[in-house]
Parts: C-alpha cells; structure tokens; sequence
C-alpha cells in the first residue's frame, strides 16, 4: 500500500516533506508526485498518477491535491483503500468563484507570480492548474458511496472551507471522519505539520 501525499496549489510537493519523512520513518511507502505539468485537468492527472502506481494507494490530498485524490477514487475506487482530504471540497466552484480564477489567471499569464503567492512554481503552470481547478467536476457522489475510511481534515480559521462544510462532508461519507485543527487556516498541513502527521499516523493504523 502506498501513500501518494498531493500538494496544494501554489505550493508543490516539497510541502510534504516533514510528512513523508515521519510516514517512512513509521514504515509506509509514500510518495509525493508533482502534479502541474500532469495534463490540462485534474482527470488527467489523476489518470497519469494511476498509471504511475499498482499497488492500492491511500491518496493524501491538501486543498487541490484532494480533488486530484478524489478524481482517483473516482477512476479507480477498487485501489483507493482510504482517502483523506485536507482543506478540500468535493463540489465544483459556483460561478462566481470561477469568475475570480480566470481574473487570477489572466494576471498570471500577464505580469507573472506575484511574490505574496511564495511559490517557486512557474506562472504558468499555476495558471493551467487553476484552470484545471476551475472546470473540475463535482465529485460528492464519489464521496457518498466511497466505500473506505474517509478523513476530513479542516483548519477553524479556513477562510475558504467552514468546519460546518467538512463536518456535512464527513457525514455524507459511508465512514467518514472529521479533524478540526484549532488556530490553522487553509494550508493546515503546512502551519501544524506535526498535529497533522499525527492525526494522519492515527487514521492510517
């Protein structure tokens, strides 16, 4: 069994490397695949992941990453043995979220990375993988008959996603199960990698 660790956006998959080095330290088998430069959807990435990998996988996904582990349990359900999502949602963006990521993407591809994104990854690729973001489906029947442990992990000061939306996620899972994080906001992986290592140790045994 292996533990695909899937960053967010913009950041990349040295995010996870606290993470990964507890996880093989515990003996798991974890790997962090880069996903920009993957395709021009999250389907596809998720496809070429699948490709990448055999065995039955536990996908890891912070805020994008968990659409890209979501589209694999789509694809592939048999393989998934448990699914966490971190900051994520399974829906699609409403309108007028949409609307702000095509501003934010014109602005990529017109005056590049702006330097309050602290990324090292190019423009863009984080403008495709927006777009990427932007048009994926909505995936919350791939939660409803998941049919594996499913972790929701929320930080209580996410300006994005409410503890009241990942607490209705969880509950609409076949097992689903809810992490608060008290004090981290979206990118709660990065700002309490320790907490997190250990909820992610836990709900992995």
């Amino acid at each position: 069994m292996k533990v695909l660790l899937l960053h967010a956006w913009p950041l990349d998959e040295t995010m996870w490397d606290y993470h990964a080095e507890v996880l093989t330290r515990e003996g798991y088998d974890v790997m962090t695949p880069r996903l920009y430069g993957r395709g021009a959807s999250i389907d596809d990435w998720a496809a070429r992941i699948l490709r990448d990998f055999d065995d039955p996988i536990v996908p890891v996904g912070a805020s994008m990453g968990g659409y890209c582990a979501l589209a694999m349990a789509r694809r592939a359900p048999e393989r998934v043995v448990k699914l966490v999502l971190a900051g994520s949602r399974a829906a699609s963006d409403p309108l007028e979220r949409r609307g702000a990521r095509d501003i934010q993407i014109a602005q990529l591809r017109a005056h590049g990375v702006p330097e309050e994104l602290e990324t090292n990854v190019e423009a863009e690729d984080l403008a495709v993988a927006q777009e990427a973001i932007r048009d994926r489906m909505d995936l919350s029947a791939v939660v409803a008959s998941f049919g594996g442990p499913l972790l929701v992990c929320v930080g209580d000061a996410d300006d994005i996603i409410s503890v009241e939306e990942a607490e209705e996620l969880a509950q609409s899972a076949l097992q689903g199960f809810i992490a608060v994080f008290p004090g981290a906001g979206h990118f709660l992986t990065v700002e309490q990698p320790e907490e997190f290592a250990e909820t992610l140790l836990e709900f992995l045994e």
